[in-house]
């Protein structure tokens, strides 16, 4: 029931080109802000001497390859081991944590993007549990990319999650766009971690996020695609949404 209001959605907004209900100024100079999560003395999440900090960056610079290859204007908030916290000297809160989640939000409000990808990588105990997870807004927009994205990257890893509704988290409640968080796999899974770490599997991932945003441009006309939409991406577009 939910995929048919999804695609009945879409098809409204692709064919009625709806205006996009965000407070984000239409073709900003930045259409895609990318949320490195996590750096310098926070490291995330690891495994052994594998930290979360390093794989977060690392696929964010192979998505942002992707996402500029294709003809978007997008922004990284760290291309380096830094934490955003040492940045924030506007902010009096002795919390480090608190600091980090006020820069990332700062600096989205002033680049007003068309849309915010938290990259994160997931743990459990349970070494057994492996797969992306998204996480969205309370809002159509967010849903809709995180449906999307969850989609690809299942199609990429063999899994059918679902993407869930991350209300309590900072920065889902504290950005002015449309924003979700990437969960890319389990760091504790060896499956996961192989495809985290190794760089066939990192530019895979950035592929399915790429792919995604790519059908969130088509569906809601919120981004300027380059070029001419062929019909096989369309087709096969809903097909996906369909199957």
């Amino acid at each position: 029931m939910k995929k048919s209001i999804l695609i009945f959605a879409a098809l409204i907004l692709f064919t009625a080109c709806f205006p996009v209900r965000s407070n984000a100024i239409p073709l900003t100079p930045i259409q895609v802000l990318i949320d490195v999560g996590h750096g310098g003395v926070d490291s995330g999440t690891s495994f052994g001497d594998l930290h979360e900090k390093d794989i977060n960056l690392a696929i964010a610079k192979q998505l942002y390859q992707e996402l500029t290859n294709a003809g978007y204007r997008v922004a990284m908030n760290r291309q380096e081991d830094v934490a955003l916290s040492d940045d924030n000297r506007w902010l009096n809160s002795r919390s480090r944590h608190l600091r980090d989640l006020a820069q990332r939000k700062n600096l989205a409000k002033e680049l007003v993007p068309q849309m915010m990808l938290s990259l994160h990588v997931n743990w459990s105990k349970d070494k057994r549990r492996r797969g992306p997870a998204v996480l969205y807004q309370s809002n159509e927009q967010s849903y809709m990319l995180a449906q999307l994205i969850q989609d690809s990257l299942n199609k990429m890893a063999g899994t059918q999650d679902k993407p869930v509704k991350g209300g309590t988290y900072y920065v889902l409640r504290h950005t002015y766009c449309p924003t979700v968080i990437v969960e890319m796999g389990f760091i504790s899974n060896g499956a996961d971690r192989e495809m985290l770490t190794s760089p066939k599997g990192q530019e895979k991932i950035a592929q399915a996020i790429k792919t995604a945003v790519s059908e969130y441009a088509i569906l809601t006309g919120n981004l300027k695609m380059e070029g001419r939409i062929e019909e096989s991406f369309w087709k096969g577009l809903m097909e996906r949404l369909t199957n």
